[in-house]
């Protein structure tokens, strides 16, 4: 199998499980930028705007993706102190749940590869998939930060 196709399809077993996860613990996903727009508040509120950038999206589509995360009960608005004009983006606590239960998967998705696989196993495979992200980083291309 091809590398690139084995990657791709690692990814979306990993995504599927951690969906059913997340459906088991009572959270819908509804779009792939939901864990990054979870994290990315988690670390500091932002606008719309400012989460586009970060998320390498327009701020047309960062709105998109944040009118749904708050419709869903994920996300919460607030006036901007220093700017009545704006709007901050914070997790709500329906969105600090889910980023927790997220890490938990993560966690024990890790944990559970290592009994499989072995730890040094995993350590490798983690320095391989840095490399890449980082040789994409180095090259100028645009990637998600690393969550």
């Amino acid at each position: 199998m091809d590398f690139g196709v084995l990657l791709g399809q690692a990814y979306q077993s990993f995504v599927q499980q951690l969906h059913a996860h997340l459906a088991a613990h009572g959270h819908e996903v509804m779009g792939a930028s939901y864990g990054y727009v979870l994290r990315a508040l988690a670390e500091s509120p932002c606008t719309a705007s400012r989460l586009g950038e970060q998320l390498g999206i327009t701020a047309q589509g960062a709105a998109k993706v944040v009118d749904e995360m708050v419709r869903h009960g994920y996300v919460e608005r607030r006036a901007d102190p220093t700017d009545k004009r704006a709007k901050l983006l914070h997790l709500a606590p329906r969105g600090e749940d889910m980023l927790r239960t997220v890490r938990e998967f993560h966690a024990d998705y890790e944990r559970r590869l290592a009994e499989r696989a072995g730890a040094g196993e995993v350590d490798t495979a983690r320095t391989v998939l840095v490399d890449i992200v980082s040789e994409a980083t180095d090259s100028g291309r645009k990637t998600f930060r690393p969550l």
